[in-house]
């Protein structure tokens, strides 16, 4: 529509059409930035959706490096409770059980 008040002689040649050839005018230049506006939903739902998947890898690595902080834990605990003489000293105790995450 800025077009149109630019150049004059565009402006008076859509004059000219009359009323129907001014609503064609509008009616392009809405369906121009109607497709302009829907690209840019498409590529922001197509970033929105790239992010869900890093989020989802995020989620997944945070969840598996606290299992492995809790089996550390665990075999620290064991660890101190032989140094201190609270539990009698085994061969070999298996490690913690340890389930890798779902995906």
């Amino acid at each position: 529509m800025f077009l149109l008040l630019e150049n004059p002689t565009l402006l008076s040649d859509v004059t000219n059409l009359g009323a129907s050839g001014l609503m064609g005018a509008m009616w392009l230049w809405e369906r121009r930035t109607s497709r302009t506006r829907e690209q840019q939903l498409d590529e922001a739902h197509a970033r929105v959706m790239s992010g869900a998947v890093q989020v989802e890898q995020l989620i997944a690595v945070v969840k598996e490096n606290s299992q492995v902080a809790a089996r550390l834990c665990v075999t620290h605990d064991m660890l101190l409770r032989r140094l201190e003489g609270d539990e009698p000293p085994r061969m070999y105790d298996p490690p913690p059980k340890y389930e890798p995450p779902r995906r």
